[in-house]
């Protein structure tokens, strides 16, 4: 959350929602809906700005989480208490975008995004939607927590933890930096020491560039038939791709996920030679993927999700272009290029959904 551990530094950690996988698993039974995804990101985007007349620091985690630093505006609030600016910053979201939020605040992201948990309302609890860890109230507040609350430290992780005894972040601090060193290495040792103890020195980073865009489905009831999955594929490539376009970005590889009915996750990916935006591509890649997924485990599916990573600029592509010859086997055309300006165009006028390209055989 903040560029360094000090007292001064005036951070929170805002989102709200369940992952859906958690959700199923609590409720196996529940019918899930499909995600109106487009107002999703624009409600996102509302509440970033909103963020953003707080302060210019603000860091996007995903879709609904959000990272701001208020280091150095004690002056500009006139040294008001934390709950109080957090309590302003959750009624400006709420006025502006008719959504409510959970305000978590600290002296580090890894506080702030744990503060943020506790601050959600639930009932016979006394939460409001904002939870604010004083500066040096850090340790007693982290001995609240599991080790598996901690971000990083997933299930693997938390076996091996769990043959050493440790289970909370109480058994953590019961052992000496030394003696978890002795047991996980350097690295490891030292990291999970800091972070029991609620130390994290990651800043917040307003400018950092998305390193992947992903979109994915969780069907309301599993699906086994190809034909089905393929047409679900179709309209998340479309979306991953326009996605692409909109951010003025290409992507060399395109990634897709396939959760399984028994919540086995399993995932191909392929990188290609020369950066591509075109959904067309995008999306014959992807199902190319998806069919070698279906080959090795033919059961039905609960979700399914397109991702496109290693991202450069569109105007680096350009640059290039002028040096190198583009090749005659790309996997893109020019003709690809151009109908997906075409699409974009019409849905900017008509819609999202006012036009897209029909599956092929």
């Amino acid at each position: 959350m903040v560029t360094s551990a000090s007292y001064e530094a005036r951070a929170y950690g805002v989102h709200s929602a369940m992952p859906m996988a958690r959700a199923v698993r609590l409720c196996p039974n529940a019918t899930v809906v499909p995600v109106p995804w487009e107002a999703c990101a624009r409600k996102s985007r509302e509440i970033r700005d909103v963020l953003q007349r707080f302060t210019p620091a603000v860091e996007q985690a995903s879709s609904d989480e959000f990272y701001v630093d208020l280091t150095g505006t004690e002056q500009l609030y006139r040294g008001e208490g934390l709950a109080e600016t957090a309590r302003r910053v959750r009624a400006a979201v709420a006025g502006a975008t008719s959504l409510t939020v959970s305000v978590g605040g600290g002296t580090s992201k890894l506080v702030a995004k744990l503060a943020a948990s506790i601050a959600k309302p639930r009932a016979g609890t006394a939460a409001d939607g904002v939870h604010v860890v004083a500066p040096g109230a850090e340790l007693e507040f982290m001995r609240r927590f599991a080790l598996a609350d901690i971000p990083f430290i997933g299930p693997k992780f938390q076996q091996r933890l769990e043959k050493l005894g440790l289970r909370t972040v109480a058994d953590v601090l019961r052992h000496e930096r030394e003696t978890l060193i002795g047991w996980l290495g350097q690295r490891e040792g030292a990291w999970l020491h800091e972070r029991a103890r609620g130390i994290d020195r990651a800043a917040v980073e307003p400018d950092r560039e998305a390193k992947s865009i992903s979109r994915d489905e969780t069907f309301p009831q599993d699906l086994a038939d190809d034909d089905a999955l393929a047409a679900r594929l179709l309209g998340l490539a479309d979306r991953a791709a326009g996605d692409l376009r909109d951010a003025g970005l290409l992507a060399r590889t395109v990634t897709v996920k396939l959760r399984d009915a028994d919540f086995t996750t399993r995932q191909a990916s392929r990188t290609l030679p020369d950066p591509v935006q075109s959904e067309r591509v995008v999306y014959e890649v992807a199902r190319a993927l998806l069919q070698k997924l279906r080959a090795a485990r033919r059961v039905p599916a609960r979700l399914l999700g397109v991702a496109v990573s290693q991202l450069i600029r569109s105007d680096a592509v350009v640059q290039l272009s002028l040096l190198d010859a583009v090749p005659d086997n790309s996997l893109e055309t020019e003709r690809d290029r151009v109908i997906s300006r075409v699409i974009d165009q019409v849905r900017d006028k008509f819609g999202p959904d006012a036009l897209g390209r029909a599956r092929g055989r």
